[in-house]
């Protein structure tokens, strides 16, 4: 008599919310939000599905949780007028230098961007949390074009975060971090024709 196949060991306890979130990052850049299901969540995190939902009500709560914990990552630096800021001019220019992919998978581009097209609807919690992200790129870019000295930071602020937009999602469909060497290239006769 054959003995029967030992159940599948879950880890569980210590450390089960950062293993949900990292599967979840993992698995959302690779293959979408989407395309991810709970199941293969809680399987890639090693946690049962209870534990799954004992920290997330739901696959949204997932998604804004996920979101949410890459946002300071992907924000330009901080300006403050009157402060001292490491050459701002640079660090305008910078948002558009990508580091080549850390995996064979296709370029994704911005989370923010994927997020607001795979959830469509403007009132969702997950969308609102992109439109607030892009609002507030915008918004610090306009702060270091302002401490750099140009002349209407908003609007120079507006333009690199549309440029910046249309660079990653261009990326995306191309698989490519070409676009952010050309529209570097963009960004720089902005910014100097905004700050002379």
């Amino acid at each position: 008599m054959s003995e029967a196949p030992s159940p599948v060991r879950r880890r569980s306890g210590r450390g089960a919310r950062e293993r949900i979130l990292k599967a979840a990052t993992e698995l959302f850049t690779a293959q979408g939000v989407n395309a991810t299901g709970m199941d293969q969540l809680a399987t890639v995190a090693n946690v049962s599905k209870r534990t799954l939902y004992t920290h997330f009500a739901g696959k949204d709560d997932l998604v804004h949780a996920y979101l949410s914990a890459l946002e300071d990552g992907l924000f330009p630096a901080e300006a403050t007028p009157g402060e001292p800021c490491p050459d701002p001019r640079e660090q305008l220019l910078a948002i558009f230098d990508w580091p080549p992919p850390r995996t064979d998978g296709p370029v994704r581009g911005c989370p923010f961007l994927n997020a607001a097209v795979e959830v469509p609807d403007p009132d969702h919690p997950v969308h609102l949390l992109a439109a607030a992200h892009k609002r507030e790129f915008a918004r610090r870019l306009a702060a270091l074009a302002r401490v750099a000295g140009a002349r209407d930071p908003e609007a120079l602020g507006e333009r690199l975060a549309l440029l910046y937009d249309g660079a990653v999602a261009r990326s995306t469909a191309l698989n490519s971090t070409g676009p952010g060497a050309h529209a570097r290239a963009i960004a720089t006769l902005l910014v100097d024709a905004a700050i002379d």
